[in-house]
């Protein structure tokens, strides 16, 4: 396990290596379900929440406020293993990616899920909105969830489940809880492997650890984004608003 955590901080301490500029942060908005972080670009990241973070005291530790850092500062907030500052500073990280949109198109992962899936082995880490439809058309579809809905699978079960399928899609909140590295070493090295959410940095970096799709989203109405965040509004309520634009990368063969 120890291995498996070491190498979640290297993916991470190297996307962190890749941006190429640091700048002040402007504004950082927690809503109930996404933390954004205004830098360079405005960054997203799933909000979680830790109940309590300790110091070696055990008294209570406090976070000075976010924007008398600059955005790498917080960006290394995502090698913490408290979730959430490391959902924060996973913000901070989309926040200074310079996406490559030359590499990326406008595919909708759930879509690309539908077309790969079908009639084939799936497991899904994590319940997305696309599970149902996906369950139609998989030959088998296996989701691991941490809170479960009715017919997912608990965490254990990866290990059962993972090893079988021919399309893995992995939520990008496994950056911020550092379970990424738990999971990967489960996959078939011949499987399809998606890294997936609003959370997802869109950088080649990850293509370096085996990833073969990332797919995120990008903030093109900054203000509209912000407004809605702030107001508790879900992902698919967000998107509505034209206020992001989901990308995909894929990895170039060769």
């Amino acid at each position: 396990m120890a291995g498996n955590e070491g190498r979640h901080l290297e993916i991470v301490s190297n996307i962190i290596g890749s941006l190429r500029r640091d700048d002040a942060v402007t504004q950082v908005v927690k809503g109930v379900y996404w933390t954004a972080v205004v830098s360079r670009w405005c960054g997203l990241a799933s909000t979680m929440m830790a109940e309590r973070c300790l110091d070696e005291d055990g008294e209570e530790t406090a976070l000075s406020s976010p924007t008398e850092s600059t955005a790498l500062q917080l960006a290394r907030l995502a090698l913490s293993s408290e979730i959430s500052r490391a959902s924060l500073g996973m913000a901070a990280i989309n926040s200074l990616i310079d996406v490559d949109t030359s590499r990326c198109s406008d595919i909708n992962a759930g879509d690309m899920l539908l077309r790969e899936g079908a009639g084939r082995n799936v497991s899904v880490i994590g319940h997305f909105p696309f599970t149902e439809e996906l369950r139609k058309v998989a030959g088998h579809l296996w989701v691991i969830e941490k809170r479960q809905w009715p017919g997912d699978h608990p965490e254990g079960d990866a290990a059962e489940y993972l090893p079988r399928s021919d399309v893995v899609a992995i939520s990008s909140t496994t950056l911020i809880n550092h379970t990424l590295f738990r999971l990967l070493p489960l996959c078939p090295k011949k499987s399809l492997k998606i890294l997936l959410g609003p959370t997802t940095p869109l950088t080649e970096v990850l293509f370096d650890y085996g990833i073969d799709v990332v797919s995120g989203s990008r903030v093109v109405d900054r203000e509209r984004a912000l407004k809605y965040i702030g107001e508790g509004v879900n992902f698919r309520q967000l998107k509505r608003t034209g206020a992001v634009r989901l990308l995909t990368m894929t990895r170039q063969s060769g």
